[in-house]
């Protein structure tokens, strides 16, 4: 019986299984842990680089590293924690490297939302994307992935003060840009 049947049959250890059938170089299991995360994962890839090219690419470089460090994988914790740990990182060296390259200064910078429109999770969304990348990033892992501020400033190596400015920040310039949805009848 092949690995994907037995993963059919047993349900409680399927993630074991096909982590197994992983490790061992199987294609199709590989394709089934791909396809049963690529979503949310390229969900959390845009979210934090607000960039459709670069998130399919973190995504794919993502799972690259998934793949080639599978082995490591100790099951302490879900698989879908694990993966969704390379892709965060992925993304944020990603981000460092944008952030080199730019020259860019966090004050300043207005968000443009349509204030005509009722607050949806579109405008929500767009409101978020227009944050500049450091307190997109720190809100975003804080507020929607749910990471503490120690863990935050462990993987973008800064401080934890630092972690809870950027989300301060962050906040405040969310609601500048809501306040219309805020005070409006």
């Amino acid at each position: 019986m092949g690995i994907l049947r037995q993963l059919a049959y047993q349900p409680a250890s399927s993630e074991s299984r096909l982590v197994k059938a992983c490790r061992a170089g199987n294609r199709r299991a590989q394709r089934t842990l791909y396809d049963q995360y690529k979503v949310a994962m390229f969900t959390l890839a845009m979210r934090l680089l607000n960039h459709r090219e670069e998130a399919e690419d973190a995504l794919q470089e993502g799972f690259v590293k998934v793949f080639k460090s599978i082995d490591s994988f100790r099951e302490e914790s879900s698989l879908g924690a694990w993966i969704k740990t390379i892709v965060t990182r992925t993304c944020i060296s990603r981000l460092k490297k944008r952030l080199r390259l730019q020259e860019q200064t966090m004050e300043g910078i207005e968000v443009s939302v349509n204030w005509d429109a009722n607050l949806t999770g579109e405008v929500l969304q767009r409101a978020i994307a227009a944050l500049p990348d450091g307190y997109r990033t720190v809100f975003v892992m804080v507020e929607i992935e749910g990471y503490s501020h120690q863990e935050v400033a462990d993987l973008l190596e800064v401080s934890v003060v630092t972690s809870r400015s950027q989300l301060f920040h962050a906040k405040r310039k969310l609601q500048q840009a809501l306040r219309g949805y805020y005070y409006s009848s």
